[in-house]
């Protein structure tokens, strides 16, 4: 099983959002799972995987790890060049580096070495890093995800149900 997790703050709330599925190519989840809790901690510039780790942490608890290959976050897995590590590595070290953990972030953050994914249409990429598996395996697997835009449709899904 892949498990997807995304977040969404709000002064009061925090609502984290997974989509379990099973092969990259899946155009729907499996299933889908919802955690609201309150505020999350605030915003520390260089360490802001302190808001959502925490979280998906917690979540995890209701998962037997044994079944999971990946983890996907909205994301990076490292910054700048993989020294500096972002919620994908933290949580990959915090599970005992056993999980593979593949970080999908919309926007480029300098210095690092994530490989850029074009989907559809769009001119504009995802950026890909990961730790457990081959960044450019990872990148590959985003590739094949289903969706005829820019995010993966399942990626996509979480990310609006977040919000909802």
């Amino acid at each position: 099983m892949k498990l997807a997790f995304d977040a969404h703050y709000t002064n009061t709330t925090t609502r984290l959002i997974a989509a379990a599925f099973h092969d990259w190519t899946d155009a729907e989840p499996a299933e889908l799972f919802e955690w609201t809790s309150g505020p999350a901690a605030g915003y520390e510039p260089g360490r802001f995987y302190l808001r959502e780790m925490p979280l998906i942490l917690e979540a995890l608890r209701d998962f037997d790890l044994a079944e999971i290959d990946v983890i996907v976050v909205d994301g990076y897995v490292y910054l700048n060049a993989g020294e500096r590590l972002g919620l994908g590595g933290h949580l990959y070290q915090e599970l005992g580096e056993c999980i593979p953990v593949v970080g999908i972030a919309k926007s480029y953050f300098r210095d690092t070495n994530a490989a850029a994914v074009l989907r559809g249409e769009s001119k504009k990429p995802l950026y890909v890093t990961a730790f457990g598996m081959e960044q450019e395996t990872a990148a590959d697997h985003l590739r094949e995800m289903a969706g005829n835009y820019r995010m993966p449709d399942i990626l996509a899904r979480v990310d609006r149900m977040t919000k909802e």
